[in-house]
């Protein structure tokens, strides 16, 4: 019982932390900056980036001054993201092209984002970065490295997981549900299995399906583990023949868990892959997604082990049973308002 206390008090520390934007719901849309090379020294140029902006600086691509726009088409809508394209000519570069050259994003500072930078050239290259803050561009190199494949999917991995209050809500509740122990660490290791499966089955096999019914779906899932934490850890839950989640945990995070491996790979269709290195993309994003994972179980743990050194910890005289509801009326709270956002969108 202890544990599940300590768990709850750092959680709900950690939830009153996050911003109203991020609580409101799970939008993880990165930009993405992708040029491709038709002819000798003329490209195609794509900009998508979220329509919904956190600053009043707009994101905007950058390419080298020798490249002049000779078309430009009109911005389109495509589902929570705005695209513009542009084709570029870039003969005055000279021999090497965009070989050395830098390409970038502006505003990124000032919205907190992210943005991939995708390069296609006409004799087979593929280059792929990531831009930020702190790297505002990209140095485009004579020779495309799969180190930074590895490197920049995980960390766009784990700012996936980390963006997904969502996801690590539904994590939160395998927490409370199960407590510690090896119950936990099979738990995880079925939600784990679950959405690695979906993740890679939608990559690599190319499958159709509506991204508003899987955010709905994955509401859904939180909301129905808030449920089942609302029944109480009794006697009667423990022995009752249809309480098959706190029987058998695993089922619950591995069967939802193939639910969020959806939304895992809507993201990862949206960052767009390394034609390339598809399988090696796959891999170190989903190992970014466990880390971040694997993050925040820890980060819940140790917010408990420091709060239980305060002095004002050891003041504390409300009881367990009042404090165990608060938890669960955070998770149904914010799952229901979920389920409305996301069940409006899909039927709208």
């Amino acid at each position: 019982m202890m544990f599940l206390i300590r768990i709850i008090l750092g959680l709900l520390m950690l939830i009153t932390l996050l911003s109203p934007s991020q609580v409101q719901a799970h939008r993880f849309a990165p930009s993405l900056f992708k040029m491709v090379e038709t002819t000798q020294d003329d490209y195609n140029v794509v900009w998508k980036t979220p329509t919904e902006a956190t600053s009043n600086t707009p994101l905007r691509p950058t390419w080298p001054v020798g490249c002049e726009i000779i078309r430009e088409s009109p911005i389109a809508r495509e589902g929570t993201g705005t695209i513009s394209s542009w084709a570029l000519a870039c003969d005055q570069l000279g021999e090497r092209g965009l070989i050395g050259q830098r390409l970038g994003v502006t505003g990124l500072a000032e919205n907190q984002a992210t943005a991939m930078v995708m390069l296609t050239l006409n004799d087979g290259r593929y280059y792929q970065g990531v831009v930020n803050a702190d790297n505002p561009g990209f140095l485009v190199p004579a020779t495309p490295s799969q180190t930074k494949v590895m490197s920049e999917y995980s960390v766009l991995g784990i700012e996936h997981i980390w963006g997904g209050v969502d996801h690590l809500m539904f994590v939160f509740g395998l927490l409370l549900l199960i407590g510690g122990g090896s119950r936990l660490l099979w738990t995880i290791t079925a939600f784990t299995v679950g959405h690695s499966i979906t993740l890679a089955v939608v990559i690599l096999v190319s499958l159709d399906y509506s991204v508003s019914l899987i955010e709905f779906a994955i509401a859904l899932s939180v909301f129905v583990l808030a449920l089942e934490l609302a029944r109480g850890d009794t006697s009667d839950t423990k022995t009752n023949a249809r309480n098959v989640f706190r029987r058998h945990p695993w089922w619950l995070a591995g069967g939802f868990g193939l639910l969020h491996g959806m939304g895992f790979a809507g993201a990862l269709v949206e960052i767009g892959l390394p034609q390339n290195n598809v399988p090696l993309a796959l891999l170190f994003f989903n190992v970014g997604i466990e880390i971040g994972q694997i993050a925040f179980v820890l980060l819940a743990i140790g917010a408990w082990w420091l709060i239980e050194r305060s002095v004002t910890l050891r003041q504390l005289t409300i009881s367990q049973k009042r404090l165990m509801p608060l938890p669960v009326y955070t998770l149904g709270g914010l799952s229901t308002m979920w389920c409305i956002e996301r069940g409006l969108e899909l039927f709208s």
